[in-house]
């Protein structure tokens, strides 16, 4: 048995019409569909598809990403193998439009999890990974309308919560071989503070695969899921013999008891 399950993000918004990225997630299974029939590793799979989600323009990853504060474009993404549960992540990487490639580089070609900022970005250049503008008419727009009314009172009296956007990408894949893995790729909330990372790199907050017992792949505000280890959370929970609807629901009602004290209302 083969599988595969994508997500597009959870910035869903009930006025805005989603014909394009339906259609568009259907095209990636129907491209992973055959891989895996031929017997091709979950890795490879998970990975295609998040570079197909990247190259789309239609999320908020890769090409489609959203700029930060400063309009700069800061990707995260991050995958892992659950044959070996070995991992590889960039985070804050800038100029280059298929972050989830690098990130798999940095899991196959070093001997660390995780690489971030200037450092991610002469990883990828010295592999010789093709530089690529990011920037998409559609968050051209979005950006300068953001300026334009962040003009009248100050970038730095909006509350980026406020413009919380989260159309990260994620895929996990089952091969025929018995296999999982997942990979995600982000540029996390819009207009947020340079430097900020979210969960999404993180592995055990954003992604998690165990060899066994499942995966899963987050969406939604990554300050709440690095507070609770969501993507960890939710396996460790089918480990100890939950069924996958009632492990999710706890991940869930744990992450969202994160929300009850937020950087506001702490001490």
């Amino acid at each position: 048995m083969t599988a595969l399950i994508l997500h597009g993000g959870a910035g869903a918004r009930r006025e805005r019409n989603y014909d394009a990225e339906v259609a568009h997630m259907r095209q990636v299974v129907e491209a992973m569909r055959p891989r895996l029939d031929a017997g091709e590793s979950a890795l490879d799979v998970a990975t295609a598809a998040v570079v197909m989600l990247e190259d789309s323009g239609l999320y908020v990853a890769g090409k489609g990403a959203s700029p930060n504060l400063a309009g700069a474009y800061e990707l995260d993404a991050s995958l892992m193998d659950g044959s070996t549960k070995r991992a590889g992540s960039v985070a804050a990487l800038q100029g280059f439009r298929n972050p989830v490639v690098a990130a798999r580089a940095v899991m196959e070609r070093t001997p660390h999890r995780l690489l971030a900022g200037p450092g991610a970005e002469r990883f990828a250049r010295e592999l010789g990974f093709e530089a690529r503008e990011l920037l998409t008419p559609q968050a051209q727009e979005i950006y300068e309308a953001w300026l334009a009314d962040a003009s009248s009172v100050g970038p730095q009296n909006i509350d980026p919560l406020l413009e919380e956007h989260h159309d990260t990408v994620g895929s996990l894949a089952l091969d025929a071989d018995g296999v999982l893995a997942g990979a995600c790729s982000t540029s996390g909330m819009r207009f947020k503070t340079p430097g900020r990372v979210g969960d999404s790199p993180i592995p055990g907050h954003g992604l998690w695969v165990h060899p066994e017992f499942g995966a899963c792949v987050a969406t939604g505000s990554g300050e709440l899921m690095m507070g609770s280890s969501t993507a960890f959370l939710a396996v460790e929970e089918m480990r100890r013999g939950a069924t996958t609807a009632a492990a999710l629901r706890t991940a869930i009602e744990r992450t969202a008891e994160e929300q009850v004290l937020g950087p506001k209302d702490q001490v």
